[in-house]
């Protein structure tokens, strides 16, 4: 039974079963509500203030004229479209919505732009488009249905996306006239669970190259005739392989494509549409992972970045010759979305480095594809004052875990930041998501800010089943190996004790998504060599967790965790599951959760959390109501980064608040 009572201004519920009393707190207009989490000391609030205002500036499109620019960034409480009109120029807001906008395409020959946006976190995501001379922006889908991966026609008449819309499960490709949204229609019916998608149309806007996604190791690349629906497939259809269309060239008589066939990385290619075996690979000599590629309207230029050990580097390419060059003049950073200008001049991309929030530039083109100039920044975020020159910069290591590869021991690649000073320092292990995800040294206003702040290190482990080295390496953790990659902790803790400037007696574990079912199973194995957890939006349970994520992502699921459905693997995922092993769980914990997250739902922190509370151990619970997958909201992630900060302080670095 609870009890609910109103005390100054706050709702205070006291929880009578076979668990202590549990004090919860809304903040946020009632939309962030807290359970057994103390105050916010205003110490706290002061010192995190500068580092909860920085600011990005992540490159869009090109208008239609190339000679401004739209970005995505924050001047309120989320992410909107702006306007950059020159070089470091101010930034005009265009979109004032409450929620934060997803996906932009400009619209080719017309001055409209097509966006989605969700509503709460439910990634339910609608299509708008936005005419960005008056402002105005029309929902033009259904209100219903999650829909994204929107494509132009070379015209700018038909937006090709993919949409829930038939049944609310499967990921169907459709095609509409924005001015007639009305009469959208199905032009992809999907037949299993697997995820479908628009990538390009030909010339005549009567073919379209899609992609067809299975997991992170499968996915085949497909031509579908708009007028007569047949389907053919281009790649990946008889192989277990990644083969992911980019674009047709300029002729319509082939396509690029990156692919892992017959490699260990993903390679950039071309292929002719009527010869599936005289594939020609074109970045055979880089022995890793190809990301982002982009082309030019006339397809004879082309651009890729390369996953370099986690950093990015960016390549120019002949669409017709198929020759390409590295740019020698872009910082080491991240390098994320990047299109051509019109006219083909120019090259604008997002770039973040270790010491820069991401931010707008554009490299100068020559005249032929591969002559370029210099590179100019467009843009120039905010960073609260601080001075960010004088920002830790991580370093990449390698650390020995249980196993081998072959004869030679298997060694974990990680970031680490240090604090100055000569040690030994508390520790934070912070692990990715995905779990085919990868750490990258990107700017993290939070590193930082527990560097500066806390005077911990920060150690940032790429286990087996990340992303960036190889498909052998992605697949490590597959099935039956789940608990491997939980392992590769067990053996950073090892390392760590090791070190003479890191404390192994102070270390606590933190991550996000499948990142925070890792904290929690690190919580299970290895509590008794850690002092506290924090986990974000991460499973507790994979069978509950497959049996509630959305129904447009569950097969998706299970092709990387195994099918709960099989008796077999059912067992198994119920073994290791946290949920089924709290008793081994001996530390403090902090569970963050999004009310309306379709991927992680919040049943998955709840039981967790009422599973522990019966427990002589502190367990703090934090919920936003208006969120998702992760805090996109500025006021809601303040609180939430104050409040770990003050978890860590308490149980990690054991300074208790006074008063």
């Amino acid at each position: 039974m609870k009890l609910m009572f109103h005390l100054t201004g706050c709702l205070i519920f006291l929880i009578s079963a076979n668990a202590a009393a549990t004090e919860t707190r809304t903040l946020n207009n009632g939309n962030l509500v807290l359970q057994d989490i103390p105050p916010i000391p205003q110490q706290i609030k002061d010192d995190l203030n500068r580092y909860q205002n920085t600011r990005s500036a992540a490159f869009l499109d090109w208008t239609i004229d190339g000679s401004q620019m739209f970005i995505n960034t924050r001047f309120g409480n989320v992410r909107q479209i702006h306007r950059v009109s020159t070089p470091g120029g101010s930034r005009y807001q265009l979109t004032f919505f409450d929620e934060p906008v997803g996906n932009v395409a400009r619209q080719p020959e017309g001055p409209l732009l097509a966006f989605t946006m969700d509503s709460g976190g439910s990634e339910n995501a609608q299509i708008f488009v936005l005419d960005p001379e008056t402002g105005e922006a029309n929902r033009v889908s259904d209100g219903q249905s999650r829909n994204g991966t929107l494509r132009w026609d070379r015209q700018g008449r038909s937006l090709a996306y993919q949409s829930t819309r038939r049944n609310g499960r499967s990921n169907d490709i459709w095609i509409m006239n924005p001015d007639h949204p009305e009469k959208a229609r199905m032009v992809l019916e999907a037949t299993d669970g697997s995820w479908w998608g628009p990538v390009d149309f030909s010339a005549d806007a009567g073919r379209l190259l899609a992609l067809n996604y299975i997991s992170a190791s499968i996915s085949r690349a497909l031509l579908l005739d708009l007028d007569s629906g047949k389907q053919r497939v281009l790649a990946g259809e008889t192989r277990n392989s990644m083969n992911i269309p980019v674009a047709l060239d300029h002729l319509d008589q082939g396509f690029f494509l990156v692919s892992d066939r017959e490699s260990e990385f993903r390679r950039l290619a071309w292929q002719p549409i009527d010869e599936a075996g005289n594939t020609k690979v074109i970045t055979g000599q880089i022995e890793w992972d190809v990301k982002k590629v982009v082309f030019s309207t006339d397809r004879k230029r082309g651009a890729f970045t390369v996953n370099a050990g986690g950093t990015s580097r960016l390549y120019l390419l002949d669409g017709l010759s198929l020759e390409y060059r590295q740019v020698d003049n872009v910082p080491t950073g991240l390098i994320g979305n990047m299109a051509f200008s019109p006219d083909n001049s120019k090259l604008a991309l997002s770039l973040n480095t270790a010491k820069t929030p991401t931010d707008t530039f554009v490299l100068k083109l020559g005249e032929t594809a591969l002559e370029y100039s210099g590179l100019e920044r467009w843009t120039y975020s905010e960073v609260g004052g601080l001075d960010t020159t004088r920002f830790i910069e991580p370093e990449l290591v390698e650390y020995p875990t249980f196993d081998k590869a072959g004869t030679q021991q298997r060694m974990i690649p990680a970031f680490i930041y240090k604090p100055d000073g000569p040690g030994p320092h508390p520790v934070v292990i912070s692990i990715h998501g995905g779990p085919e995800g990868q750490s990258r040294p990107g700017f993290s206003s939070t590193y930082q800010m527990w560097l500066n702040k806390l005077g911990v290190a920060v150690v940032v482990p790429n286990v087996r089943g990340s992303s960036g080295y190889g498909k052998t390496w992605l697949s490590l953790d597959n099935d039956f190996k789940r608990e491997d990659s939980v392992r590769d902790i067990g053996a950073l803790l090892d390392w760590i004790a090791t070190q003479k400037d890191l404390d192994k007696d102070r270390i606590a574990v933190f991550g996000g998504s499948y990142g925070g079912y890792m904290v929690l199973a690190s919580a299970v194995h290895y509590s008794n060599r850690l002092k506290a957890a924090v986990d974000i939006v991460g499973i507790s349970n994979f069978v509950t967790f497959l049996e509630n994520t959305k129904d447009y992502r569950r097969d998706l699921r299970r092709v990387e965790y195994g099918d709960e459905r099989d008796p077999e693997m059912r067992a198994f995922l119920q073994k290791i599951s946290p949920l089924n092993n709290v008793g081994k769980i001996g530390i403090p914990l902090f569970v963050v959760q999004g009310q309306n997250d379709p991927r992680v739902p919040v049943t998955e922190a709840e039981q967790i959390v009422a599973a522990l509370r019966g427990k002589e151990i502190p367990v703090w619970y934090m919920n936003a109501l208006n969120e998702g997958h992760g805090y996109r909201k500025k006021e809601n992630r303040d609180l939430y980064q104050q409040a770990v900060v003050l978890f860590l302080r308490q149980y990690l670095l054991d300074q208790k608040e006074k008063g």
